[in-house]
């Protein structure tokens, strides 16, 4: 599978009884890659994992940062804003990728921005593995493929609240009162 097939996962967001929340889409996301052959449901996996390394950079970790007042924004709680930011689909995720204070125009982070809701995927992190594990009772195996993660960018200092106004404008404006 490559990327162009991994997106059809999309269709999952129109069979979510919501086509806002992270985990109903995951499962349906789950329910599609099932229906592929094991080695089709382990390229998802390669792709998801390509995915993953291309939007670990640091103006949407700094977005994430903001997003989440301030919260440790690394490792687990990153990763499932990224899952959260996949399952928006193909055309949100490149595009915030590109450029992360484009969040700023999302639906869903202006009406959670109030409330201080912070978007969570978890679940989709675990599409392929689960679909694996449907389609043929065996657990993904994890060592079925290399993976190179590319170099990070440099780092930001998410507590220089003028820095961050200047890379994420919008963004900060969403949320006046964090970091």
């Amino acid at each position: 599978m490559n990327a162009e097939e991994f997106w059809k996962i999309e269709r999952a967001r129109g069979t979510a009884a919501d086509p806002t929340d992270a985990e109903d889409i995951a499962e349906q996301a789950t329910v599609l890659l099932a229906g592929y052959g094991p080695r089709d449901i382990l390229g998802a996996e390669r792709v998801l994992r390509e995915l993953m390394a291309a939007s670990d950079r640091a103006p949407l970790r700094a977005a994430a940062w903001v997003i989440s007042g301030g919260s440790p924004c690394f490792d687990e709680g990153f990763d499932y804003f990224r899952g959260w930011l996949i399952a928006q689909g193909r055309e949100v995720f490149e595009g915030v990728v590109a450029h992360a204070d484009r969040l700023a125009e999302l639906p869903e982070i202006r009406a959670s921005a109030p409330e201080g809701i912070e978007p969570d995927g978890e679940e989709l992190l675990g599409i392929a593995r689960d679909a694996y594990e449907r389609a043929t009772g065996a657990e993904l195996p994890e060592d079925a493929f290399t993976f190179d993660r590319p170099a990070a960018d440099p780092d930001l200092d998410f507590d220089d609240r003028e820095r961050m106004t200047a890379l994420l404008p919008r963004l900060t404006a969403l949320y006046p009162g964090r970091p």
